[in-house]
């Protein structure tokens, strides 16, 4: 944190491309970001929804799956919602997230998104779901193995997993923006853990999302380290000389700054330790102050929560979004 300073907006704004362009760095080589052309699979009804399943080549060698949902009285461009999943171990899930009821107890976060208004789009990342075998050997490993593999192959051509994921949700995002039931001044972006971090990088590397909230996820990378829990993250999470480029979370979340930011975390959650968070709100909190929009931001520590996802995170992050995307 002591490495990036800053005394004025204007001073920010001047080494915010700068800061950007070192992210970019800590991704390795990446193919360029395109808007990709997209095939609805099948569209029908489901859980009060319109919903279309669809497929893009990423650019890279890969097709990513997504169920983008729509509210089934829609009128006009309506504000939307990039939903990225979490990892939990879970890789047979993915984009079906949206559909169950057992990661915030009692509710679906897609139909309840769209019944409050929201289109929908969420896309599996590399590993999950119908991506489960996008790995070198194909078909003869699934899920874990996958991860392990891609993690290796991507590293060998100078590129991360990371990377990776993140290029395709910059991908997702372009792809919204271009949907004409979709108003492309309202939209959010939200994720729990591995849904999180994807959201926060997202936020950080591109201007246009207009609300931001990461949710079981704000993990200073130096005081998770101090823990020495490493494996507490999966592998996806790892990037080369993270430690040694004088980043970290605070400068993601900061680059944020002034859109409308809310983080949800537990003050238990071992895979974001409470000294971190302390320092990104901060260091954050001070971003957004030189802007004179400190209301604009919001941290929400869940005393005693561990790594979870309650109703109560929920209804904290759907009653931002209406303010900052409907208001």
């Amino acid at each position: 944190m002591d490495t990036i300073t800053t005394s004025t907006s204007a001073e920010w704004e001047a080494g915010r491309a700068d800061l950007r362009a070192r992210l970019w760095q800590l991704l390795g080589d990446l193919p360029p970001i395109i808007t990709p052309q997209v095939k609805i699979l099948d569209r029908g009804e489901r859980d009060g929804c319109i919903v279309e399943h669809i497929a893009f080549d990423n650019g890279a060698g890969a097709t990513v799956y997504g169920f983008l949902l729509l509210p089934p009285d829609l009128k006009s461009p309506a504000p939307a919602i990039l939903y990225n999943h979490q990892h939990g171990h879970k890789y047979e899930l993915g984009k079906n997230e949206l559909f169950q009821d057992w990661l915030i107890e009692g509710i679906m976060p897609g139909p309840a998104l769209v019944k409050a208004g929201y289109g929908v789009l969420a896309i599996d990342a590399y590993c999950f779901a119908e991506r489960q075998t996008q790995g070198p050997a194909g078909d003869a490993e699934t899920g874990a193995a996958t991860e392990q593999a891609l993690f290796k192959h991507f590293l060998w051509q100078g590129s991360t997993l990371w990377g990776r994921i993140v290029r395709d949700d910059l991908l997702a995002l372009n792809y919204l923006l271009t949907r004409p039931e979709i108003d492309p001044e309202r939209v959010g972006v939200t994720g729990m853990s591995l849904g999180g971090s994807r959201t926060t990088w997202l936020a950080a590397l591109d201007g246009r999302p207009r609300a931001i909230v990461p949710v079981a996820q704000m993990n200073r990378y130096r005081d998770f380290a101090a823990t020495g829990r490493y494996n507490l993250h999966s592998i996806y999470y790892y990037l080369p000389g993270a430690l040694k480029s004088g980043i970290d979370m605070e400068h993601l979340v900061a680059l944020t700054a002034p859109r409308a930011q809310a983080i949800l975390v537990g003050g238990a959650d071992p895979l974001s330790p409470l000294a971190g968070i302390v320092k990104i709100e901060a260091f954050a909190r001070s971003i957004y102050a030189l802007y004179g929009q400190e209301s604009r931001f919001e941290v929400a520590i869940q005393p005693g929560l561990d790594h979870k996802y309650t109703p109560s995170m929920f209804a904290s992050m759907l009653e931002f979004f209406n303010h900052h995307l409907k208001d």
